[in-house]
């Protein structure tokens, strides 16, 4: 199939009542719904983001330069003024931060594939919440988008750790986040990138 035939086939594909569906470098995966932990998480970053300037969206899919993908984070996060237009995708460009909440059938995915395609979109901050870890990972300073946005190599160049409990400070966003409220899930042998 085209690349042209994918993407038109995933703007008009509704997914199942109850699933989202995701484009990521010409597949489309569908998740289910979501562990109350993992809702509780997205709830608590949306609330310490600060309102004055930022939007904060949990249903949006991004639109890549260069990518074949259509991913929808968990949370979205633009300045004031980005993203003005209308219709389902917002442009990576537009973006200040992205989250990602790890669950059980995710992991590889957050901590791998997605890291690549938002570091090939250039996105400023990537956060990555692992409730089985009971982890924060911040990602920032994209490298290796190439001149047409596309790079299956790229990633972040800066990673900070911290486990729950300890505050992130997320200078993209010029706010501290406290993880002390974060829930956490009993842990599971995944397979998971480093």
């Amino acid at each position: 199939m085209h690349d042209q035939h994918i993407e038109e086939y995933f703007a008009a594909f509704e997914p199942p009542e109850g699933f989202r569906a995701e484009l990521l470098r010409r597949e489309i995966l569908l998740s289910g719904g979501t562990d109350i932990v993992h809702n509780r998480i997205v709830s608590e970053v949306t609330g310490q983001i600060p309102r004055d300037g930022r939007h904060r969206f949990a249903t949006l899919h991004l639109s890549l330069p260069g990518e074949l993908s259509k991913p929808q984070p968990d949370l979205v996060v633009l300045e004031r003024g980005r993203g003005e237009g209308s219709g389902w995708l917002v442009p990576a460009s537009d973006v200040t931060l992205l989250l990602e909440v790890v669950s059980l059938r995710s992991a590889d995915r957050d901590y791998g594939l997605k890291r690549s395609i938002y570091a090939a979109g250039s996105v400023p901050a990537y956060l990555i919440i692992d409730p089985y870890d009971a982890r924060c990972v911040l990602l920032t300073e994209p490298d290796g988008a190439g001149e047409d946005g596309a790079g299956e190599d790229a990633d972040y160049e800066v990673q900070r750790t911290v486990p729950f409990g300890v505050p992130l400070r997320i200078d993209a966003l010029g706010t501290t986040l406290e993880t002390s409220r974060f829930g956490t899930l009993p842990a599971v042998t995944r397979h998971r990138r480093p």
